[in-house]
């Protein structure tokens, strides 16, 4: 008893922090399945994988759908008016502003299609996902200087990302590729 009076005070900041600890923890958990219900949607809508949207999103913005990037993207996939305008035009969707995509669910069915779209360019390659994903990132036109004169770097996933001269465009599709095998077991 005399050791617990000696020590309530660190006793008592252990107690708070372990408390601090599981609050934050089950708001990421939260945090983490708030889109769910949006990510199946897009994804069954594309016939995409809702895993790799999911990876996607948890990189582009923590499941944040009213964040805004530093090249004016905005929302969950963090979409560039132009692509989403693309987007827009191709589904028939008149009275279409850039804004309407801070709607988690409109975000979703955007970033899907404009995804989907990316990985198309890149199926007779081995990983049509990597290439897609750096595509997403960095834009097609460093994608193409990339795979530009390297045979083996057009079609094998592994010497591509090796060739990828942005360091932040060589992260962003490991921890995707990473995240979305996370989510690929967590969903089955």
């Amino acid at each position: 008893m005399d050791w617990i009076q000696k020590h309530k005070w660190w006793l008592l900041l252990v107690i708070l922090i372990g408390g601090a600890l599981a609050i934050y923890e089950q708001w990421n958990s939260y945090r983490e399945h708030s889109q769910d219900a949006v990510i199946r949607a897009a994804a069954v809508r594309y016939g995409m994988d809702p895993a790799l949207i999911k990876a996607v999103i948890w990189r582009e913005s923590r499941f944040n759908p009213t964040v805004r990037g530093r090249a004016g993207e905005i929302g969950l996939m963090q979409i560039r008016e132009d692509a989403a305008k693309e987007w827009a035009v191709a589904e028939r969707i008149g009275f279409f502003s850039h804004q309407q995509l801070f709607d988690p669910g409109k975000n979703a069915l955007a970033g899907t299609w404009y995804l989907r779209k990316l990985l198309a360019r890149y199926k007779k390659t081995d990983n049509p996902v990597a290439y897609g994903l750096a595509d997403y990132n960095a834009g097609r036109t460093h994608v193409l200087k990339w795979v530009k004169g390297k045979d083996a770097a057009g079609t094998n996933s592994t010497v591509f990302l090796k060739e990828v001269d942005f360091p932040g465009t060589r992260d962003y599709v490991n921890s995707i590729l990473t995240r979305y095998e996370h989510y690929r077991r967590a969903w089955k």
